[in-house]
């Protein structure tokens, strides 16, 4: 069996074309194009319309001629023809269609069925039913692949309309993409052909068989087929039709070689069953098409490939089929019969090709790729399997975009979620952390994973297409591979971070209003100390510094600088805005990482509420994942992302930090150092000390950063008040005060303005400052305590009011006041709760507290206090009972518990008091109100009895629970209730010292005594002549206490502090006194006269000493044993050092040797004598080899260590030589003398490099820089010269000293200079500019030694004045003066890398000072409350203070310490005066009493009483045996203080203002408010002179020198002069323009100067009036 023949085959195709062409074409035309086109009808067709449009055959769509309709017509059918028959869209030029396919179904159905790949078979359905068979159309019935045996007119195939197997008769065949045979059973010979679409007539009654099968390859193996492609690939076969195709201007490419072996075999593995000959794209050539007409001309080149001695064996379109996989594209294999092999062609746009060279597709390979990792894969799981499928669905969409079948909206639409990896970062998944690449080969899950990572990582799209392509693959990524719930991205990890930190903000609207009324913070290098000046001082603005350090705000050229510096800490006083700050700079970070994600991400972190114990180094994870960041996830956040940590409240969390035997160093200890961060702490000031500061927070000064804040100015307080008056108005709390008013009201409450420095207390003043005004009148002392009496009982009430309105929704009623009271106790029971499990946040549990009453009177009589019967309400206590940490909670949260709501919640169910401030006022509230409950329980009681009963109790006391020493916010709260004049808190100071006296006979109440202590010492209670003998107050902190006299003998005083107490006739007689604390350590005596040097070991674990008593001694840092004596020298020993390995020990001695000594055995190692004359300098070099010496014999000398013998003799100096140094790497000395020269030495040859002159007197010292460059000297010329040792140039002169310069040193990293002198100051300068940083005065001798601190910030100074001090460096402030010693201090040295120093002295001690700060916990230096007069004695030695405490209080002027205080005081301390010999002190009060008192024993000498009105001054004689006294009753009374009587009654006068006594004692002036004045003698007590002129009030009267004159001066702006003898006046002074104030006599009475309200002080000449001098800008009050 045959082919239709070729001329039969075109026949067909010839009859129809030329009865639809009609004579457009011929026939023989017709049969030569179809020969030449192999029978390809689309081509012989487009040729026809070619040659037809060439002959302008056009046709006109809307003409109306008949012809040319009928052209038309046959142009439609032969259009329709071809995308029926042959499915090739054809574009005619010129020619207009506007009739479409659907108008001409009826031509384009002729048959039913579709043909299929295999064995087809056309024929009649017999079913009259059947549409196909009532329109006679023959159907075709698809067999597929395999064999078939059938007679042509005995079937019943099923047809494929009606569905019924009742098409009988066959008349045609066609095979589709397959190899086959067929037989009939005429004897024609077979059919075996491989022909993509082969047609046979089926002749009636024969029978038919037929195979089909899929073309396959015939290799015998699979080297064998991929040598077969090969050769077909370049045979001329191939050539010629790659030719042909671009004759056609069609581009082919070629494969640049077949694939390779391991590829093919895992697609025959994976693909072909293992089958090699079912592989056809061993090379596949790939067809590119400008557009659709030429990918059809393409098509039907290639399937001319009879032509070229080849067959097109299948024909698959795709191009019009959407496939997950692939582009649209047309394939086609032909077969190569000369190699038996099939070669694969593929024809596509140049749009939709993926082919590297040619594509103009971004990411070409992508799909490619991605498709070969998918294909493969067998899901072992159903995660696996949903995994795949999602990732062919992510496939088909990237097909969709890249093949454009969705619409170019849609594909902006896709491609507008587009952002970059720069932008947004991606995060690596976190399932391949760890894994290694062969883990990742074997797992197809982790291949897709790593996959897309590193697509999203590296595609980087310009195009709308690769957008939109990018946004799939990240959309996938996100979903599928990292999980919907974690951030897939930085951008999205920022995203989970401001949500949650958006929630936190809804659910703590506090937060919020802060950051409304938030002002700028100002800070400063170091600490506010009260009495600063902040106009002196450089503050600068916190947030904009913080800035700078981050590098955020930083010029590019400064960064380098600033980004070393990771860590910054932030010490401010509670209150003083820390939190609110941080949460500002949250906010400025997140604005400008929102603006540029290359910005680091705040996450701000609250100590308090992150902070567990259990698992420190895990903070910042935990921290994340309350941020709803999985834990998974953390590791690859912690690669991609740049942080700042903003961890806030360090010192809330540090109890239990320290408690702890891990690193002490926070950043290790939270594992900082695993993050790309930067950190910001914040630490409350004086929490820790500053050892903890070092320890915990400090290590590495370089990369830590220490700012302090500082309190509002009043600037700062104006802008704060204006926003929050705003703020209040908006938030329409029936509150319309203007910021004006808020001012004003503030001004009427002075000790207000202190408090309100701090942003929180400004706040909270504001707060409540109206009701606050309400209960307290203008000008009222209000307490802090007083002040959150006002603001918690407000607070209360808003609250309760809230919950009130909540629970009337619910129709629940409940009484206001028992809800106020149920609130008001819960805080007191969760306050003291979190302050006993060292906390500030409570989490959600359940109880709900109980509220009751009880009535208390005045307790007996103790000591003074008296007595008053009054009510007092009980606040519950509570059983501190030990509860588990996970239940201790519970009792506060139960599930109906509305008393939550009082607090400030901050999300994750955790709670907390408003502030840290409102916890402690809670906590001291219930320490307070169980001291004042309790009750004994007879209602008469004596004192005895009383005390007895109440010691029982005191152990079930909350302040019996836990040390208060580190909780200073309650210390104070409590402190000032005892002066509290609420008679609520009455008892409170008795019962605090009835629990110290409790102690003796019951050790479990140590803790609360040692507490009750520190509180009365904070209060400033006096404790001196106290009976404490057997009192147990451990840890209690008594400094600055004023203890003269008190007893302590037996008592338990272990830990207690007595820093600066005053310790005069204080007994500690068999006192347990282990570690007790006097600010200085027990000094290291030994030597027998003065001590000239001391020097630590290099480990700093010994000490080593040496003495003019000719020893050496070594003692243990630690203990301060002496280790042993080094005995050798014959004289003084004046030089020691420490060899740089600490085996060895150097000195020199004024016996002009120097020794080398064993430091362990103390044995003498070398000797060397050959000095001739004093040795000036004695040194190791820093490699210890070798020893420089100089002396006054004018040279140099240099030793060996190990041999003991001189290397070299260095002579040069014409003068003593004064010092000698070697250089860091030791290879040169620098030698300085009084010949006024600097030397250098080469230390191999011995031989001068330099001779550097420029000083003018004799040179002291030098010092070589860090770097060896450079070299420092200084010189009894008063002058510090920096030389350049490369060019031997002087660099600098520093100049500044008044007198011989001591010394000089380094800082630690090269920076600065410090130099000390005998003009009694140090200095400091910049190494680099020269310039003069700081001048350390303090010193009233001259400057022997002066050191940095190990980390530069502080100094420590020694002096001939017997005090070392230690001053701030950023600030030039002295911190502290350090008293013991008894002669000249001759050196100190710090410790290493501490604060304790070691200084020594000529008193022949060694002593260790601990110069950290000391806790201050005190609420003022001493007086508690207003101080009324401070007076300065004579000398100015001492200060005498009188305060509305009661008290009067003598204080040295030096050391600043309290040294006398006057009792009996029944009312405020009053006015004070001292006598002119400095031996009494005369107050007097509105007791209407006057005392006198003996300066020096503080014992009363007299008390005047008895004065029917109130005494308005006093004032003594100028020989101090008098005392003249006047009061409202109008009248003088004078007194002479030997007999004690009074001797002048002088009356007659209006009420007096001021009298003074004449300078011989003989004559009293006094001036009144009549205007008058007036003068007395004092023996008859007559009046001799009333001078009259001031028409206004007199303001003050003297005399002049000689006694001759008085002066007087008014509110009349005059000054006036009068004659006592003549009673004129003599000079009339009137220049000022306002109130003048002040007036006084030079001391020869020649001149006056005078001071005026007008702000000036004026100079006169006293004998003329005249003018001389005016100063303004100064008023003089």
């Amino acid at each position: 069996m045959q082919h239709e023949s070729n001329q039969g085959k075109y026949a067909r195709e010839i009859k129809v074309l030329k009865r639809l062409c009609g004579d457009a074409v011929d026939e023989e035309t017709l049969k030569k194009q179809f020969e030449e086109n192999n029978g390809n009808v689309a081509l012989v067709i487009e040729s026809i319309l070619s040659k037809v449009m060439h002959q302008k055959f056009t046709v006109l769509c809307l003409t109306k001629k008949k012809d040319n309709n009928q052209k038309l017509n046959t142009m439609r059918f032969i259009i329709c023809y071809i995308e029926i028959r042959v499915n090739i869209p054809i574009c005619v030029h010129n020619c207009k269609i506007l009739q479409k396919k659907k108008k001409i179904k009826k031509d384009e159905k002729t048959e039913v069925g579709e043909i299929k790949s295999g064995i087809n078979l056309q024929g009649f359905c017999e079913n009259i039913d059947c549409l196909a068979a009532k329109a006679k159309f023959p159907v075709w019935v698809n067999i597929g692949f395999g064999d078939i045996s059938f007679v042509s007119d005995k079937t019943s195939y099923c047809c494929p309309d009606c569905k019924q197997p009742t098409v009988a008769s066959i008349i045609k065949a066609m095979l589709f993409n397959s190899e086959h045979r067929i037989y009939a059973d005429d004897n024609s010979p077979p059919v075996m052909d491989n022909y993509y679409q082969a047609f046979y007539t089926i002749k009636h009654g024969l029978t038919y068989t037929m195979h089909a099968t899929k073309i396959r390859q015939h290799a015998t193996n699979l080297q064998d087929l991929i040598t077969r492609s090969e050769r077909a690939m370049e045979s001329e076969e191939v050539k010629k039709l790659v030719e042909e195709l671009q004759k056609h201007l069609i581009t082919v490419v070629k494969p640049e070689k077949v694939k390779d072996q391991t590829r093919l075999l895992e697609k025959i593995r994976d693909e072909c069953q293992g089958d090699h000959n079912q592989v056809f794209d061993i090379g596949r050539f790939t067809i590119l098409c400008d557009d659709a007409i030429k990918l059809q001309t393409a098509v039907a080149v290639v399937k001319k490939a009879e032509q070229f001695r080849m067959v097109v064996s299948e024909d698959k379109d795709y191009f019009e089929k959407q496939s997950p996989t692939h582009y649209r594209f047309h394939k086609l294999k032909l077969y190569v019969p000369k190699h038996d092999v099939y070669v694969e062609m593929q024809a596509t746009l140049k749009s939709y090709t993926t082919l590297k060279g040619y594509t103009i597709i971004e990411n070409p390979e992508l799909s490619h790729l991605y498709y070969e990792l998918v294909r493969a894969w067998k899901p072992q799981n159903s995660e696996e399997e949903e995994l795949k499928q999602a990732s062919y669905e992510t496939l088909t969409k990237i097909s969709d975009i890249t093949c454009e079948w969705i619409d170019g909206k849609g594909i902006q639409k896709i491609a507008d979620r587009y952002r970059s990896h720069s932008d947004i970062v991606v995060l690596k998944p976190p399932q391949l952390s760890k894994k290694s690449e062969i883990e990742i080969k074997n797992n197809a899950s982790l291949k897709i994973a790593q996959f897309m990572y590193e697509q999203l990582c590296k595609f980087t799209p310009e195009k709308i297409k690769g957008k939109a392509l990018y946004a799939i693959l990240y959309e996938y990524y996100k979903k599928y591979i990292i999980g919907d719930k974690n951030p897939a991205s930085c951008a999205d990890f920022a995203l989970l971070l401001q949500e949650s930190r958006k929630q936190e903000m809804e659910e703590d609207v506090t937060i919020l209003h802060d950051l409304e009324t938030y002002i700028p913070l100002q800070a400063n290098n170091y600490p506010h100390t009260d009495g600063d000046d902040r106009q002196k001082h450089d503050t600068f603005d916190c947030h904009q510094h913080i800035l700078e350090i981050l590098g955020i705000e930083e010029e590019e050229e400064k960064k380098s600088e600033q980004q070393q510096k990771k860590i910054t800490i932030i010490q401010g006083e509670s209150g003083s805005g820390k939190s609110i700050f941080c949460r500002h700079l949250e906010e400025t970070l997140w604005h400008n990482y929102i603006l540029d994600s290359k910005q680091p991400i705040p996450v701000y972190i609250s100590f308090a509420k992150s902070y567990n114990k259990q698992n420190e180094k895990d903070l910042i994870l935990q921290a994340l994942q309350a941020r709803n960041i999985n834990k998974e996830i953390m590791d690859v956040i912690r690669e991609k992302v740049s942080f700042v940590f903003i961890m806030d409240g360090f010192d809330e969390i540090f109890d239990k930090y320290n408690k702890s035997d891990n690193e002490q160093y926070f950043y290790h200890r939270f594992n900082l150092d695993q993050w790309n961060a930067k950190i910001i702490v914040t630490c409350r000031s004086n929490v820790l000390n500053e050892d903890d500061i070092k320890n915990a927070l400090i290590i590495n000064q370089n990369n830590t950063s220490m700012m302090y804040l500082w309190p509002f100015t009043k600037q700062q307080m104006h802008s704060y008040i204006e926003k929050f008056a705003k703020m209040q108005s908006k938030n329409n709390n029936n509150n319309n005060w203007t910021p004006q008013q808020y001012e004003e009201t503030l001004n009427n409450y002075p000790n207000l303005l202190k408090m309100v420095e701090e942003p929180f207390l400004l706040r909270l003043i504001l707060t409540v400052m109206p009701s606050l005004i309400k209960q307290y009148g203008a000008g009222s002392k209000i307490s802090k305590a007083q002040v959150y009496d006002v603001f918690n009982e407000q607070w209360i009430d808003t609250r309760a009011q809230h919950i009130m309105s909540k629970l009337a929704e619910l129709r629940i009623q409940t009484n206001f006041n028992k809800l106020k009271s149920t609130l008001k106790q819960y805080c007191l029971d969760l306050s003291f709760e979190l302050l006993i499990q060292g906390s500030q946040v409570a989490i959600e549990s359940t109880y709900l507290p109980e509220n009751d009453e009880i009535i208390n009177i005045e307790d007996p009589k103790m000591e003074n206090e008296s007595k008053n019967n009054f009510n007092e309400k009980k606040m519950n206590t509570s059983d501190n009972s030990n509860v588990k940490i996970q239940d201790i909670w519970k009792k506060y949260f139960n599930g109906d518990s509305i008393a939550k709501y009082v607090l400030r919640r901050g999300g994750n169910n955790k709670y907390q008091f408003l502030h840290k401030s409102c916890q402690e006022y809670y906590a001291a509230q219930k320490i307070i109100s169980e001291i004042l409950s309790w009750k004994p329980n007879v209602a008469t009681i004596d004192n005895q009895q009383f005390q007895q009963q109440f010691q029982q109790h005191i152990h079930n006391l909350s302040i019996n629970c836990k040390l208060l020493n580190k909780e200073l916010g309650i210390i104070h709260f409590v402190a000032e209730r005892i002066y509290d004049t609420n008679s609520l808190f009455i008892n409170l100071k008795s019962r605090l010292f009835r629990i110290i006296e409790a102690s003796k006979k019951n050790e479990r109440i140590s803790i609360a005594a040692a507490n009750a202590a520190t509180i009365l010492n904070s209060a400033n209670i006096n404790m001196h002549n106290r009976n404490w003998n057997n009192i147990n107050i451990p840890n209690a902190i008594l400094d600055y206490a004023f203890l003269e006299g008190t007893t302590f003998n037996n008592a338990n005083l272990n830990n207690v502090s007595f820093v600066q107490a005053c310790l005069n006739k204080t007994n500690f007689t068999n006192a347990s006194m282990n570690d007790a604390y006097f600010g200085e350590y027990a000094y290291l005596s030994g030597h027998s006269d003065r001590i000239c040097a001391v020097q630590f070991s290099p480990d700093g674990k010994k000490i080593v000493s040496c003495s003019d008593d000719d020893t050496i001694k070594m003692w243990d840092a630690l203990s301060g044993k002496k280790i042993q004596t080094f005995e050798g020298h014959s004289s003084a020993v004046k030089i020691i050092q420490f060899s740089p390995d600490g085996s060895k020990i150097l000195s020199s001695s004024r016996d002009n040797t120097i020794r080398i000594w064993n430091a362990s055995s103390g044995r003498q190692i070398h000797v060397w004598k050959e000095h001739t004359n004093v040795i000036s300098v004695a040194q190791f070099s820093p490699d210890g080899f070798k020893v420089v010496s100089s002396s006054w014999d004018n040279t140099v000398q240099i030793w060996d260590v190990s041999s003991g013998k001189r290397i070299h003799l260095l002579d040069g100096h014409s003068s003593c030589v004064n010092g000698a140094q070697f250089s860091p790497d030791s290879s040169r000395v620098a030698s300085s003398s009084w010949d006024r020269t600097i030397r250098i030495w080469d230390v191999l040859s011995g031989k001068q490099i330099q001779i550097l002159e420029g000083h003018t007197d004799y040179v002291n010292g030098t010092q070589f820089t860090l770097d060896g460059s450079k070299i420092i000297s200084h010189s009894k010329d008063k002058t510090i010269r920096v030389w350049d040792l490369s060019s031997g140039k002087q660099l600098q002169i520093l100049k500044g000293h008044s007198t011989f310069i001591n010394g000089i040193q380094l800082s630690s990293d090269g920076s600065k200079i410090l130099s000390f002198s005998y003009d009694k100051t140090c200095r400091i300068w910049d190494l680099l500019s020269g310039k003069l940083l700081q001048v350390l005065e303090g010193h009233t001798d001259r400057v022997e030694l002066a050191r940095f601190s190990f980390d530069d910030s502080r100094v420590v100074t020694c002096s001939w004045d017997k005090t070392l001090r230690v001053w701030d460096v950023s600030s030039g402030k002295q911190i502290q003066v350090l008293e013991g010693h008894s002669g000249i201090v001759r050196g100190m040295e710090y410790f290493p890398k501490s604060f304790k120093v070691l200084s020594y002295s000529d008193d022949k001690t060694i002593r260790i000072w601990d110069t950290t700060s000391e806790r201050k916990i005190q609420l003022t230096e001493r007086n508690l409350d207003d101080v009324i007069d401070v007076r300065f004695s004579l000398d100015g030695s001492t200060i005498i203070s009188s305060s509305v405490d009661k008290a009067i209080q003598l204080w040295d002027v030096k050391s600043g310490r309290n040294i006398q205080i006057f009792d009996n005081l029944s009312s405020d301390g009053g006015a004070i005066q001292i006598s002119p010999d400095a031996s009494k002190v005369v107050s007097y009060s509105s007791d209407d009493t006057i005392r006198i008192w003996d300066l020096l024993s503080g014992k009363q000498l007299q008390l005047f009483e008895g004065y029917a009105k109130e005494v308005s001054g006093v004032q003594f004689s100028s020989d101090s045996n008098k005392i003249g006294l006047f009061s409202k009753d109008e009248t003088i009374q004078i007194y002479d203080l030997s007999s004690k009587k009074q001797i002048q009654l002088l009356s007659g006068c209006s009420q007096t203002k001021e009298i003074q006594f004449s300078p011989d004692n003989s004559k009293i002036v006094s001036c009144s408010f009549d205007h008058k004045i007036r003068v007395w003698d004092l023996l008859s007590g007559n009046i001799l002179q009333v001078f009259e002129g001031h028409p206004l009030a007199t303001n003050g009267i003297l005399f002049s020198p000689n006694g001759s004159t008085i002066v007087s001066y008014s509110w009349d702006k005059t000054i006036r002069s009068w004659d006592i003898a003549s009673g004129k006046q003599h000079l009339l002074l009137k220049e000022h323009s306002d109130n003048v104030t002040e007036v006084q006599f030079s001391p020869d009475g020649t001149k006056l100067v005078s001071g005026s309200d007008d702000k000036t002080v004026r100079l006169w000449d006293f004998s003329s009036g005249k003018q001389l001098h005016v100063l303004k800008g100064i008023r003089v009050v």
